[in-house]
C-alpha cells in the first residue's frame, strides 16, 4: 500500500465515524494513530459524551470485531480472560473464552475495578496473548484496546497502576461539546427513543484485514532520521530533568513516540517524520507516563503544562 492510500483510507474512516458522532475530530485522529502505530488508547470524560459510541463506530468503521466489558468493583479477571471449566456430563475441562478474543475491545469505565482485575489486561495490551492455566492464547494481531475512564476526582474509582497506564500509546482528555456541536447533537439525536447501533447510523465498512495490514507495513517503512530520533531521544530525556517532575518518561515512551511518529507522517499523506509530527503526539503520549512532583501539585502545576515547557525549551531540527 502507497503511503497516499493510507491518506485516503484514514479519511474515508473520518467520514463514516462522522455519521454518528458528532465532533471528537481529535480524538478519532489519535485513534486512528493508535490503530496504524499498532497502540491502546485511553479516554477519560465525564459520562455520556459519546465515548463508547466512538468506540463501536470506530471499529466498524475499519473492519474490526468489537467486543465491550463494563467494569465494575466485583469484575473478576475470569470473567475477561475466560477459564477452564468443568463439564461434568463429560468429566473434562471446557475453556470458555472471555470477551477479551475479540480485535477492537472497548474498556468501558477501566478504573471502575480493583487493580487485580485491571492488571488481566497487562499481557493482552503488551503481548497480544492471554495465559489461561499455564497455556499460552494468541489474540488477534490487530488487538486493541480502547479504554474509557471518568475523572479521577468522582467517587467509587480506582486509580490504574503506572504498568497499566504505560501500556496505552494515548490518554485523551474527552469533553463537553462546543455550543454549535451540542445543538446538532440535539437535533440529530433527541427523537431517538434508544441509543443506535452504527449500522443504523449508516456507518460502513473502510478496511478489512488486508487493508489494516498492508497499511502497517506503510507505516514500519516510513522513514524517521537520524536529526529526528535525537529530537525524540531529547524529548524523552527532557521529562528527567525538570524539577516538577518526579518521574519522567522510559526509555518505551521514546520508541512509542517514534512509531507514533510514522503514523501520523502516514496519515499526512508522508514517506517521511517531521519534528510537527513528534510535537502534536507528545502531550498525549505522556501527560499519563509523567508524575508531577509534590511541590509542583501544591503550586497547581499540570503535566499537560510541563510537556509544553519541555517541547518549547527543546530545539527542534530543522
Amino acid at each position: 500500500m502507497k503511503v497516499e492510500e493510507v491518506q485516503s483510507l484514514a479519511g474515508e474512516i473520518r467520514g463514516e465515524i462522522a455519521k454518528a458522532v458528532v465532533g471528537q475530530e481529535a480524538t478519532v485522529e489519535l485513534m486512528l494513530v493508535a490503530l496504524f502505530a499498532g497502540g491502546h488508547i485511553l479516554l477519560e470524560g465525564p459520562p455520556v459524551t459519546a465515548k463508547t459510541l466512538l468506540a463501536h463506530s470506530f471499529a466498524r468503521a475499519v473492519g474490526l470485531d468489537f467486543g465491550r466489558i463494563q467494569f465494575t468493583p466485583d469484575l473478576m479477571p475470569g470473567d475477561i480472560i475466560g477459564a477452564n471449566l468443568f463439564n461434568f456430563q463429560t468429566s473434562t475441562f471446557t475453556l470458555t473464552r472471555g470477551p477479551i478474543f475479540t480485535e477492537l475491545l472497548l474498556a468501558d469505565e477501566i478504573n471502575r475495578t480493583p487493580p487485580k482485575t485491571q492488571a488481566a489486561l497487562l499481557e493482552a495490551m503488551q503481548e497480544r496473548t492471554v495465559t489461561i492455566d499455564g497455556d499460552s492464547l494468541a489474540l488477534s494481531d490487530r488487538f486493541m484496546v480502547v479504554a474509557t475512564q471518568n475523572p479521577i476526582e468522582q467517587q467509587g474509582v480506582y486509580p490504574l497502576p503506572e504498568a497499566q497506564l504505560d501500556r496505552f500509546l494515548f490518554k485523551q482528555s474527552v469533553d463537553y461539546p462546543s455550543a454549535e456541536e451540542e445543538r446538532k447533537i440535539i437535533a440529530t439525536h433527541g427523537a431517538r427513543k434508544s441509543v443506535m447501533e452504527p449500522a443504523e447510523w449508516g456507518v460502513e465498512r473502510k478496511a478489512d484485514a488486508a487493508k489494516i495490514g498492508a497499511a502497517l507495513a506503510t507505516v514500519a517503512g516510513i522513514k524517521l532520521v537520524d536529526e529526528v530520533i535525537d529530537y525524540i531521544a531529547a524529548l524523552i530525556r527532557g521529562t528527567r530533568d525538570v524539577a516538577d517532575l518526579e518521574t519522567g518518561a522510559s526509555p518505551r515512551a521514546g520508541a512509542m513516540l517514534a512509531g507514533a511518529a510514522r503514523a501520523r507522517a502516514a496519515l499526512d499523506g508522508r514517506d517521511f517524520v517531521i519534528p510537527d509530527d513528534v510535537k502534536a503526539l507528545a502531550p498525549a503520549l505522556l501527560r499519563h507516563r509523567l508524575i508531577l512532583s509534590p511541590a509542583a501539585e501544591i503550586n497547581g502545576r499540570a503535566v499537560e503544562d510541563v510537556v509544553t515547557g519541555i517541547i518549547e525549551t527543546i530545539e527542534a531540527p530543522r
